[in-house]
């Protein structure tokens, strides 16, 4: 599909509210904030939904870089969770890389579902942690049918792009890097 009309910007100060409505918006990711796999400050609760969007936001509010999001016009329609790797918690990464950014999770609203969305936020994703000094992009998506972690996204996107199968992290999830 032609994802062209589609728009990709990082998520910043600028955008936090437009990531505030997809998040908020049906179907959204407002449970998670987004930080099943970031770090949070010991004072916050990873359980509550206030503290998530509190922790992601002082992300933003620090610079540090969260992610992209994907526009329909002005619409936010999706999210990927792209950022260095070190703002994460252990996924099992390849040690022996540096200047790793990781990309861990995918957000699309479900009317833009099966249209290239996440093969678009894969490559914007890998754009922006090159643009940003990485050297090498890690993901760890799963394979199709998984039960579990589908917001990750599924191994032969990834295997499309380039990416190569390092080891499996865990029953399901996969290590994939790509040089940049």
């Amino acid at each position: 599909m032609n994802t062209d009309r589609f728009t990709c910007q990082r998520v910043d100060a600028d955008n936090w509210r437009d990531l505030e409505m997809l998040f908020e918006s049906r179907g959204g990711p407002h449970n998670c904030w987004c930080m099943v796999w970031r770090k949070m400050d010991q004072q916050r609760n990873r359980s509550t939904k206030s503290d998530k969007k509190n922790a992601l936001q002082k992300y933003v509010d620090d610079q540090t870089p969260i992610g992209i999001l994907c526009y329909n016009g002005r619409e936010p329609i999706a999210w990927c969770s792209v950022a260095p790797r070190e703002s994460y918690r252990n996924l099992s990464g390849d040690n022996a890389l540096d200047k790793v950014w990781s990309l861990v999770c995918f957000f699309i609203k479900k009317e833009y579902r099966q249209q290239g969305l996440s093969e678009r936020l894969v490559v914007e994703g890998m754009k922006y942690a090159r643009r940003n000094g990485a050297n090498y992009l890690e993901a760890y998506p799963v394979d199709p049918g998984s039960p579990s972690y589908r917001f990750m996204g599924y191994k032969p996107l990834f295997e499309k792009l380039g990416f190569e199968f390092k080891r499996k992290a865990g029953k399901r999830r996969n290590v994939m890097v790509i040089k940049l």
